[in-house]
């Protein structure tokens, strides 16, 4: 039996393989162009209906809290109901059924968590919009997962409950060649989400994420379609990443590092800057990508011991500015972007031997230090290396 399912595998794999890299991305997108409507005289068309009365009286009768989210972040008299279709399925025939570019609201009841290949469907659903249309989903979370179970049992025996089932649905599915068992068996359903990788695929698929909400023991979302996919890298799953950063003379370089945020947390940098902006420490605030394993990581540093091979390789100095993000990079000032280039990142950054209080200061500390290796590169890294141990080792610097 055993041997029947493992050389079924193969086979099987490939019929029900996920969309997971850029390049299978773009040869569907590459098929499709996006036309651009004019609200107006969508409005002006003789047979234009609302489409608020039978969301409100029909559709979303039973579902009361939704249409209430739902009317406060779209404005449903723009909405024409010959384009809104309301559906309860975790089928993609269902999907694939609509007629391309010919829904302006798109809403599905059923769980995101139920659907065996989420890229595939979110990209079919992109497929049948116009450019500026709303795609409106229900998924439950690790968050809202949590919540339930400890809602529904008593103290102890809920850490219990809590405790399988993050081993059967969350540790399970990431364990080569036992992932494909578990998907073989489960078709995908009943599969446990971060918020992150949910936003992230979206983001992945082509989406911009307008509005969240959880309601009850599930979270909705709001996505409007805005473009093309437009990435150049391909999710990553494992738990050794490799991140694109600003290197030396403003290359891009992979930098590696064990994995602390959950899945397509790498392409919700700008809807996480404009959500929560920075904290006083320039990192991102109530960074919601993280997972509670990855802060104890990044406390002890664990994550930032696979960079030894960036050093070895000669992409890191020992000490050195961070190494960011394309992203991070563009909030810095025109002439420390310019300073920065001009060495390589490091291992150890100015960070820790200054102890900067804000993003102000960060700057400020990376400004003096970068100015003082201009004129005395090997004493001023002997000096930052030395005041940054120190910090470490008596001062209780960690990373956060």
């Amino acid at each position: 039996m055993l041997y029947f399912l493992y050389s079924d595998l193969p086979l099987r794999q490939r019929k029900e393989a996920d969309i997971e890299t850029v390049e299978e991305t773009e040869s569907i997108f590459r098929q499709e162009t996006l036309p651009v409507r004019n609200p107006v005289s969508v409005r002006e068309e003789t047979d234009f209906v609302p489409a608020h009365d039978k969301l409100k009286e029909h559709y979303l009768k039973d579902w009361p809290n939704l249409y209430q989210f739902l009317s406060q972040n779209v404005d449903l008299s723009e909405i024409d109901n010959s384009e809104t279709i309301v559906l309860n399925t975790h089928t993609l025939f269902n999907v694939e059924t609509i007629e391309n570019n010919s829904l302006t609201l798109f809403i599905n009841l059923d769980l995101i968590n139920d659907i065996r290949r989420i890229n595939q469907y979110f990209l079919e659903v992109h497929k049948k919009f116009y450019n500026g249309s709303y795609f409106v989903g229900r998924a439950e979370t690790i968050d809202t997962h949590h919540s339930k179970i400890f809602s529904k049992y008593p103290g102890s025996f809920a850490e219990v409950i809590y405790a399988l089932d993050f081993l059967i649905f969350r540790v399970l599915p990431k364990i080569p060649l036992i992932n494909r068992l578990y998907f073989l068996i489960t078709r995908g359903k009943n599969r446990v989400i971060s918020k992150a990788e949910i936003l992230g695929r979206l983001y992945f698929c082509g989406f911009k994420v307008s509005a969240t909400r959880e309601i009850g023991d599930n979270f909705y979302f709001i996505a409007c379609k805005i473009k093309n996919p437009a990435v150049d890298r391909n999710p990553s799953y494992g738990p050794l990443i490799k991140l694109r950063r600003i290197g030396y003379d403003g290359r891009i370089i992979s930098v590696n590092k064990f994995r602390t945020m959950h899945p397509y947390s790498e392409y919700l940098q700008d809807y996480i800057y404009e959500q929560n902006h920075l904290q006083s420490n320039g990192k991102f605030n109530n960074d919601f990508r993280v997972t509670a394993w990855g802060r104890v990581f990044r406390k002890m540093w664990i994550d930032e011991l696979p960079q030894l091979a960036n050093f070895f390789r000669g992409d890191l100095s020992l000490v050195g500015v961070r190494a960011l993000s394309p992203h991070y990079f563009k909030l810095y000032p025109r002439d420390l972007q310019d300073l920065r280039v001009k060495f390589k990142p490091g291992l150890v950054p100015p960070y820790y031997a200054d102890m900067p209080d804000s993003f102000a200061e960060i700057v400020d500390s990376e400004r003096t230090y970068l100015l003082a290796k201009q004129q005395k590169p090997f004493t001023t890294d002997i000096k930052y290396f030395c005041k940054a141990m120190y910090n470490i080792f008596f001062n209780n610097a960690r990373s956060r």
